[in-house]
């Protein structure tokens, strides 16, 4: 197989976990709604928000690929029924928007993105909505591609060729890290990238559906860079 030119990597609970990130951002975001629209918090609970959403991304598929979009629509509907200012859902968003991006990468990021941008270029593709420049991890990417912004969410082979061409490297030379063995290995498989499953020992356990066969499996990033070692330079 040819040489490894480029690495892309999923964001959400491969560079950070982000279940926790999320549920601190939703408590933060309701403690502002309780002071500020009282009737909202007095007739909408966190978890009924949550359920709204997943009713309404159901019913509107497109939503799936702009979660930021959705949770302002959801807002925007309990503000508006319990007769707040639809106005007010902008600042909510940022009260939100501002906690989400507040992360705290695994300790083998840093140091594995820091090493690999010397040797390879470096690129994102996620269906979620970090700010890669508010969390300050931007520096390392070439390319960040989100599926929001792009029209069309992993795993659609599009978004993985969209990646490589804006790097400038066929998907045979690139190679894709995530921890979704659908979303992540197996699409970009399809794409014609090498898919590597990031299988983080905190996260709740996964198991590889038999159809998929990832070109690798890393525990963490130092994995990952000693399986990169020999395939950047050499290919295999």
């Amino acid at each position: 197989m040819p040489a490894i030119k480029a690495v892309l990597f999923d964001l959400d609970d491969t560079l950070w976990p982000i279940v926790p990130v999320i549920l601190r951002a939703e408590r933060l975001l309701f403690d502002w709604i309780r002071e500020h629209a009282p009737t909202v918090a007095a007739g909408y609970s966190i978890e009924e928000m949550r359920a709204r959403r997943v009713a309404l991304m159901k019913s509107e598929p497109l939503y799936a690929i702009n979660l930021a979009a959705l949770r302002h629509a959801v807002l925007t509907e309990v503000f508006v029924a319990c007769g707040e200012s639809a106005a007010s859902v902008d600042t909510a968003m940022a009260i939100f928007n501002a906690a989400r991006n507040q992360v705290e990468p695994y300790p083998d990021v840093h140091p594995v993105l820091d090493a690999l941008r010397r040797k390879v270029a470096l690129g994102s593709v996620s269906n979620g909505v970090a700010d890669l420049g508010a969390i300050g991890m931007d520096h390392y990417f070439d390319v960040s591609i989100a599926a929001h912004q792009f029209g069309s969410a992993k795993p659609d082979p599009a978004i993985f060729r969209h990646a490589c061409e804006a790097l400038q490297v066929e998907p045979a030379e690139a190679v894709y890290v995530g921890d979704d063995p659908l979303l992540d290995v197996e699409g970009a498989q399809k794409a014609g990238l090498r898919g590597v499953w990031l299988r983080r020992q905190d996260l709740p356990l996964r198991t590889m559906p038999d159809h998929v066969a990832p070109d690798a499996v890393c525990a963490s990033l130092h994995d990952l860079e000693v399986w990169l070692e020999t395939r950047i330079n050499h290919g295999a």
